[in-house]
């Protein structure tokens, strides 16, 4: 059982079980009831995205150090209780179960979804 970083809106790999959204914001021009069929994800949990502010600063970061300026900040947001519990259940169930958390960049270096690997490997999760 693992948890597995993804891409919204890539194709499933077999498997990968349920599919979580850590966005800000749903995708644009989709029907809500598509977004699963379409493989942007089952659930929406934006408590794991960056705050708007935060996903600005990800989008202008040119330089290593304006990239772990974002870093430092998103992980601080992730550090608060309601939010650092939730990446503990993560954890938890990763032993479990399969499972899937992304977000829609393309390039993953250059996303939270990076940091959010990050994370959860921290917490003990089970990460493919």
């Amino acid at each position: 059982m693992t948890v597995r970083i993804v891409r919204l809106g890539s194709e499933r790999l077999p498997d990968e079980g349920l599919r979580i959204g850590t966005v800000r914001r749903p995708p644009r021009g989709v029907a809500k009831a598509d977004f699963a069929s379409q493989n942007w994800y089952d659930v929406w949990l934006p408590n794991l995205s960056p705050s708007a502010e935060l996903v600005k600063l990800a989008q202008a970061a040119e330089n290593p150090a304006a990239w772990a300026t974002f870093v430092k900040r998103y992980r601080a947001e992730m550090s608060v209780p309601e939010v650092s519990r939730v990446l503990e259940l993560l954890a938890a169930l990763s032993h479990t179960t399969n499972f899937s958390v992304g977000c829609y960049c393309e390039d993953e270096k250059h996303c939270h979804r990076s940091v959010l690997r990050t994370l959860l490997l921290e917490h003990q999760a089970k990460v493919e």
